[in-house]
């Protein structure tokens, strides 16, 4: 009978794989982050995911899917993201600056502070003015790119942009891009190719995601988590459409306001709550309580 495979994008299926096994997640880490050759990482420690915002109006939860420390001290902060939504950016940007900042302790010195790598994996493409699949963000001199200060990098990834063969990628970056785009989309009958299982971190990760290797209530979890996303992207869809369609008629700045009124409402009609629901339009937790006349 033919191995069959969960999507690794999935949240229950990429924690299996990245938030359970540190040296997975050491290989895809080194992998996908523009680290130094004398910089790669040896070892790492998860640390919790959840950070807790301090400031007023902001998400009342910031949920990363991985997060984890490594022999220098750096820390990596790493998400998967099924369908890309505006405060995207702003919640990958607020979960690295929380964790830059709270490095830093009473009597420490900022010179303690070490680097945060920021890695977000993206399963819809968000950037229609570039061929690129992989973007690298850090604080440069305008003027002088080479002049940079250290303490936040981030890098996003769009996997439908990916083709193995559009540039020369290091070889695990490809086998890594290829596990994270191919797995969830191959039939049933379909098996890797075997020279993915010529490298024991990429058989083992084919292992974690096979059907098998999960309980029914598992498996019923993750057709839920997919179930949600469908759900979800008809909803940002058919709002966006008919926001278009309400700019036109009544004026943009109307229509906008009557998508997002028009997709709050359905996403808790399908059962989404305020904080989920606010990480997707980046709306806060008060304008959407208003909107649903609470």
């Amino acid at each position: 009978m033919p191995t069959r495979y969960l999507d690794p994008k999935v949240d229950l299926a990429f924690k299996r794989v990245f938030g359970e096994h540190e040296h997975l997640l050491r290989s895809f880490l080194n992998a996908l982050l523009p680290l130094p050759e004398d910089g790669q990482i040896e070892s790492l420690e998860y640390l919790t995911p959840e950070q807790v915002p301090e400031l007023p109006g902001l998400f009342k939860n910031s949920i990363v899917d991985v997060k984890c420390k490594d022999q220098q001290g750096r820390t990596f902060i790493v998400e998967m993201q099924m369908l890309w939504s505006t405060s995207f950016e702003q919640r990958i940007l607020f979960s690295a600056s929380q964790a830059y900042v709270k490095q830093l302790h009473s009597g420490q010195s900022y010179a303690s502070l070490q680097p945060v790598y920021a890695l977000a994996l993206t399963n819809q493409v968000f950037d229609r003015t570039s061929p690129e699949y992989y973007h690298h963000y850090q604080i440069v001199r305008q003027h002088e790119p080479r002049r940079t200060i250290e303490g936040l990098q981030f890098v996003f990834i769009e996997l439908p942009k990916f083709q193995p063969q559009s540039r020369a990628d290091k070889r695990m970056q490809v086998k890594w891009l290829r596990f994270m785009s191919e797995v969830g989309e191959m039939p049933v009958s379909a098996d890797p190719d075997q020279e993915w299982r010529q490298d024991p971190d990429i058989a083992h990760a084919l292992e974690l995601v096979e059907v098998a290797a999960f309980s029914e209530q598992e498996l019923e979890a993750y057709h839920i988590q997919i179930d949600k996303a469908r759900i979800e992207a008809t909803v940002l869809e058919d709002a966006k459409a008919e926001g278009k369609v309400e700019g036109k008629a009544e004026g943009k700045a109307e229509g906008e306001a009557a998508a997002k009124a028009e997709i709050v409402l359905a996403m808790r009609a399908s059962g989404l709550g305020v904080s989920q629901i606010a990480q997707f339009t980046g709306l806060s937790a008060q304008q959407i309580t208003d909107l649903l006349g609470q």
